[in-house]
C-alpha cells in the first residue's frame, strides 16, 4: 500500500502545471536555437557563394555529406542522454554544456579563409559539422526531449509546445530582419557576416542559460525506476521501429524543417535577383510568413482543444497550399508574393504548434504498446528525419541552382544568366507546394488524437500496480 501511495504522488507531480515562467524560459531555448541556426538555414548558402566565393555545388556537396554524419550523431546523443545521470537529470545538463560550444561554432562559420578550393571545402565542411554535427546536436536533442520530461499532461505538453512554437519565430524574425541590414552597415563583406554573427551568438547564449536555470525534469516513473531488469537493444530498436504514430509525426517534423528550408535557402536569392533588393524585400518576406505564423500558433490552443491536433494540421495544410497556389500565379509581382506568404504562414501555425506536442503523445504511446519509455530515442530518430530532409533539400536547391548556370563571387555582384533567375523562380513555386502536400497526406493518417484519452488511463492504472 505504502509502494502505491509512494507511486501515485510521483505520477501526480509529473501531472502538475507547468509555470508560466518555465514555459517562457522553455520557449527562450528555441529562440536561442533559431537565432543561430536561423542564419544557417536561410543566409549562410547566401554568405558562401556570394561573400566567400564558394561554388553551389561544393556548398550542396557539403550539406549533403554532413546530413550522413549528422543522421549518426543524432542516434548516438539519443544514447548518451538516455544514460546521462547528473542532479540537473537526462535531458537538462546538455542545455548547459552545449550552450557556449554551440554559440561559437555559429561564427566559425563565417571565418573561412580565402584561399584554395580545396582548403576551403575542408574548412567548411569541418566547422559546418562542428556545428550542425555536434554542438546542434548536443544542444537541441535534448531540448526536444526535455518537454516530454517537464510533464505528462497532454494539455500542458502542448502548451509547453504552443510556447515553444509561438516564441522560436522570433530568433529568425530577428535574423531575418536585421542581419543583412546590420551586415550592411558593418561594411557588408565577410568580416560583416563575422561581427552580426558573434552578436547574435552572444544573445542566444543569454537565453539558453535562462532556458537551462528555468526548466526543471519533473516526469519520474516509479515503475521504470523500481524495474531493473533492461531490455536488449533489439528489444529497443524493435520498439521505436513498430510505434507507427512515431513514423507519422516524424514524417511531419520532417516536413516542417523542409518547408522552412526551402523558402529560407531561395529567398534571399529571390529577393535579390528576381525583385533586385536583398536590404528589406527579403526581411517583409520573411518577417510578415514567420510573425502571422506565430500569432497563428498563439491561438493554436482554442482550436487544438475543440478539434484536436490532427484536423488543425490538417486545415493548416489546405491553407498553405492556397497560399503557395496564389503565388504560382505571378509570382514576379511583390503584393503577390507578400499576400502568399501571409497566407502561408496562417497554413504553418498549426503545424509548428503541434508537431512537438504530438511527438510528446507518441512518447506515452510507444510506453503503452510496448511497455517501453522512450523520450530520448524518440526524439533523437524524430531529429534524424528533420536533418535529412533540409540537408536533401540544401542540397537540391544548390545542385539546381549549379545546373542552372549560377555563378557565384566574393563580392556577390556577379550578373546571372537568365536559367539561373528562371530556377529560382521555378523552386520558389514548386517546393513549398509539394511539402505542403505531403504534410496533408501524412495529417490525414494521424490518427491518435481519438486514442490517447483512453491510453492515459491505461498507463496510470498499470503504473499504479508497478508495471510500465
Amino acid at each position: 500500500m505504502e509502494e502505491n501511495k509512494i507511486e501515485t504522488k510521483t505520477i501526480d507531480r509529473s501531472m502538475v502545471k507547468v509555470p508560466l515562467v518555465t514555459k517562457i524560459a522553455y520557449g527562450s531555448g528555441d529562440v536561442a536555437c533559431n537565432i543561430s541556426f536561423g542564419v544557417i538555414s536561410t543566409l549562410l548558402t547566401l554568405f558562401y557563394t556570394d561573400y566567400a566565393g564558394i561554388s553551389a555545388a561544393t556548398i550542396g556537396l557539403v550539406m549533403l555529406l554532413s546530413r550522413v554524419f549528422d543522421g549518426v550523431s543524432d542516434i548516438i546523443m539519443g544514447y548518451i542522454v538516455s544514460h546521462t545521470k547528473s542532479k540537473w537529470g537526462q535531458s537538462r545538463p546538455w542545455i548547459l554544456w552545449s550552450s557556449i560550444p554551440f554559440c561559437l561554432s555559429i561564427v566559425l562559420l563565417f571565418t573561412v579563409p580565402q584561399t584554395t578550393e580545396m582548403l576551403q571545402f575542408i574548412y567548411v565542411f569541418v566547422t559546418y559539422n562542428f556545428c550542425t554535427t555536434i554542438c546542434y546536436t548536443a544542444l537541441n536533442l535534448p531540448y526536444g526531449s526535455l518537454s516530454a520530461m517537464m510533464t505528462r499532461d497532454s494539455r500542458e505538453r502542448d502548451m509547453v509546445s504552443v510556447f515553444r512554437m509561438a516564441m522560436s519565430p522570433f530568433g529568425r524574425i530577428l535574423v531575418g530582419l536585421f542581419t543583412m541590414p546590420m551586415v550592411k552597415m558593418f561594411g557588408d563583406d565577410q568580416k560583416a557576416f563575422v561581427l552580426t554573427a558573434t552578436l547574435w551568438s552572444v544573445i542566444a547564449l543569454a537565453l539558453l542559460i535562462f532556458c537551462f536555470v528555468k526548466c526543471e525534469e519533473k516526469v519520474v516513473i516509479a515503475a521504470r525506476e523500481q524495474k531493473k531488469e533492461k531490455r536488449s537493444g533489439k528489444a529497443t530498436l524493435k520498439a521505436l521501429l513498430t510505434n507507427q504514430y512515431f513514423w507519422a509525426v516524424a514524417v511531419l517534423w520532417m516536413l516542417q524543417n523542409s518547408a522552412s528550408g526551402v523558402i529560407g535557402i531561395v529567398l534571399p536569392y529571390y529577393s535579390k535577383y528576381i525583385m533586385h533588393n536583398d536590404t528589406w524585400v527579403y526581411s517583409v518576406l520573411y518577417f510578415a510568413e514567420l510573425f502571422t505564423m506565430v500569432v497563428v500558433v498563439i491561438i493554436c490552443p482554442v482550436f487544438m482543444k475543440k478539434y484536436g491536433k490532427r484536423n488543425i494540421v490538417l486545415a493548416g495544410a489546405v491553407v498553405a497550399i492556397f497560399g503557395q497556389l496564389l503565388f504560382m500565379m505571378n509570382p514576379y509581382s511583390f503584393p503577390v508574393a507578400l499576400a502568399s506568404c501571409i497566407i502561408r504562414g496562417i497554413g504553418a501555425g498549426p503545424l509548428n504548434a503541434c508537431v512537438f506536442g504530438m511527438m510528446g503523445d507518441v512518447v506515452e504511446f510507444g510506453q503503452w504498446k510496448s511497455k517501453l519509455r522512450q523520450e530520448s530515442y524518440i526524439f533523437a530518430a524524430g531529429s534524424v528525419g528533420s536533418k535529412i530532409a533540409p540537408g536533401i533539400t540544401s542540397a537540391l536547391v544548390t545542385g539546381l541552382l549549379t545546373a542552372s548556370g549560377y555563378i557565384s563571387s566574393v563580392g556577390g555582384g556577379a550578373v546571372q544568366p537568365q536559367e539561373a533567375l528562371d530556377a529560382i523562380v521555378a523552386i520558389l513555386k514548386f517546393g513549398p507546394l509539394i511539402v505542403w502536400v505531403l504534410v496533408l497526406i501524412v495529417a490525414f493518417l494521424y490518427k491518435l488524437d481519438k486514442k490517447y484519452p483512453k491510453i492515459m488511463a491505461e498507463l496510470a492504472e498499470r503504473e499504479a500496480r508497478g508495471e510500465m
